[in-house]
């Protein structure tokens, strides 16, 4: 480890901490349905999606009827994009002729990009044409996340709202979100990309003469426009195989720490604005404590086993880090940086190949993932997934106190409880479940690149990837099989949807509770006490659940390596 790369890692932190409260204030005007300076342009559009639809912006919407809508335009937009792969080879803006998709691997793309997982079997350049890449699977990075940000708005309004039955309007906040958030943001941040030398073209193939005087095939597309909402709105698939590890997608070490910025900035802001929604902004601060305990000690372990390297290696004479499987235009300290933002961000977009990771080192982005989304999350996911965490937290205060618990002025019941657990064990039920069944199954175990617990490790990185809506790899299973690409979409839907439900009448049910005031009693939920409960929680659930599989795998990896065995 170097002086260097912890400078870059506080330079990450201290940069997303001084943009959170700006971010989240914006988040808040479009919470409330505020005006913007961007209205005076886009209102017009606005009001004019709103009369082609027509839909009535102020028609409030109970947590039954914004389920319905939000489940039935998912539906929608996965069945367009399964007929937009199916039907590639004769659509236009297909320069290099690439045939149709197979029904399977249609089926699990169109599931994952619904998803905002992105969870790639396949190589982009070599499948997708530019139709696809645009039309079938960018439009979801939008509404993907879009939709996780309108989630997160419904959730603040079951906790600020008092003895109502309504929690928002799906439409509207999907609309507000798309048009004055996402789209101004992408708009600025693709002409970065490239300036900084990201192409941005409907172009296939460049040919060219390499030094060597061989020709070489070059592929283009639009990838600077799907690149920056890839990583602000966390869905992370990548236009090229190899993911911001390839030149044409993070060409440079700014353009890779903006990347990272942007993977984290919507859901720092968004901590701030439940706070200022809940009418305490120390209350979204805490929550931003907890997260950044959890992620500065990933981001540690991983960089400390990365910079120690191979005691193999050592032992044959090559000293220093690990670098296999990183580029050396970013090094160990932004690799292992990247690894740590977009698992804890459920992103999926890497710099590097996690399963070139050391043992341990390739574990935190595991664990991150198996957390559930809440060391930051996905935009809209990481926040309302965090928010069941503390609906539990305060449960067991509540039981150590010998008091109702309460959190933010709403009485937290059974009811809460109950839906909250039910959204939580949705995680490990498919995660180990599948997991399970793919190590015994013969379609399952022709999937790992590698034998022993390096191979269990890839099993389990990917159903937990699914499940967790990251969609990065260990990269050594083979996925784009008929099994791989049913299970795992399979996963990835449930992963999803069925902890937005549970949420969701959750967010229901205390909106329509009353306003209980902070007494002597009641356990604070702004302090250190607070935030070191909630860190606790979170990594005794995740270590209990968990740590059976990660010993055999990861675990089990670093000891056979300490003993000189390799997988």
């Amino acid at each position: 480890m170097t002086l260097q790369g912890w400078f870059l890692i506080l330079l990450f932190v201290g940069i997303l901490l001084a943009l959170t409260k700006p971010v989240g204030l914006w988040l808040h005007a479009l919470y409330e349905g505020r005006r913007t300076p961007l209205h005076l342009v886009l209102g017009p559009v606005e009001r004019g999606f709103y009369a082609l639809s027509g839909i009535d912006p102020n028609e409030e919407q109970g947590w039954r009827r914004y389920a319905v809508h939000m489940l039935l335009f998912n539906v929608a937009l996965m069945l367009f994009t399964y007929a937009v792969l199916r039907l590639q080879a004769v659509l236009p803006l297909n320069p290099q002729g690439l045939g149709a998709v197979s029904e399977h691997l249609a089926f699990n793309t169109a599931i994952s990009f619904t998803a905002n997982t992105n969870w790639q079997s396949y190589g982009g350049e070599s499948t997708m044409s530019n139709l696809s890449q645009m039309l079938g699977l960018t439009i979801h990075n939008f509404l993907s996340a879009a939709t996780g940000i309108a989630l997160a708005f419904a959730l603040f309004r079951g906790f600020a709202r008092r003895e109502t039955k309504t929690i928002g309007n799906f439409w509207a906040d999907m609309t507000r979100i798309t048009l004055y958030l996402l789209l101004p943001i992408c708009v600025i941040y693709t002409i970065f990309l490239v300036a900084s030398g990201v192409p941005q073209t409907l172009a296939g193939v460049v040919n060219v003469q390499t030094l060597e005087g061989a020709r070489q095939s070059i592929l283009l597309g639009p990838v600077a426009s799907q690149e920056a909402i890839k990583m602000l709105g966390t869905n992370g698939g990548g236009f090229f195989n190899a993911n911001s590890a390839h030149p044409f997608e993070n060409p440079t070490a700014l353009t890779n720490l903006v990347q990272m910025l942007s993977i984290f900035l919507l859901g720092f802001g968004l901590t701030w604005t439940f706070g200022k929604a809940v009418g305490n902004t120390r209350q979204g601060w805490a929550i931003l404590a907890a997260m950044l305990v959890v992620f500065t000690a990933g981001v540690t372990v991983t960089y400390w086993q990365e910079a120690a390297g191979n005691p193999v290696l050592h032992q044959l004479g090559v000293a220093g880090g690990n670098m296999e499987g990183k580029e050396v235009r970013f090094g160990i300290a932004a690799s292992a940086l990247f690894a740590v933002v977009t698992t804890a961000a459920s992103c999926g977009a890497v710099n590097a190949m996690h399963d070139s990771f050391t043992a341990l080192g390739g574990m935190i982005p595991l664990f991150n993932m198996q957390l559930g989304e809440v060391v930051i999350g996905g935009v809209g996911a990481g926040i309302y997934g965090f928010l069941l965490f503390a609906i539990l937290a305060v449960f067991v205060a509540g039981l150590m106190v010998g008091r109702t618990p309460e959190y933010v002025g709403k009485k937290i019941e059974s009811r809460e409880v109950k839906l909250t657990v039910l959204a939580i064990a949705v995680l490990p039920l498919v995660i180990l479940g599948f997991t399970a069944l793919s190590s015994v199954l013969q379609q399952g175990l022709a999937g790992p690149l590698n034998k022993g617990p390096h191979g269990f490790s890839e099993i389990l990185y990917a159903f937990t990837s699914a499940v967790a809506n990251n969609g990065s790899a260990f990269a050594g299973l083979t996925a784009n099989t008929p099994y791989y690409n049913g299970l795992l979409g399979v996963a990835m839907w449930v992963g999803r949807f069925f902890i937005i439900v549970p949420m969701l009448a959750i967010a229901g049910s205390l909106a329509a509770k009353k306003y209980t005031p902070e007494s002597a009693g009641s356990f604070p939920t702004t302090g250190g006490l607070w935030v070191g409960l909630l860190v606790g929680i979170i990594l005794i659930l995740g270590g209990l659940t968990f740590l059976p599989s990660l010993a055999l795998g990861p675990i089990a990896d670093h000891l056979a390596m300490i003993r000189g065995q390799l997988f």
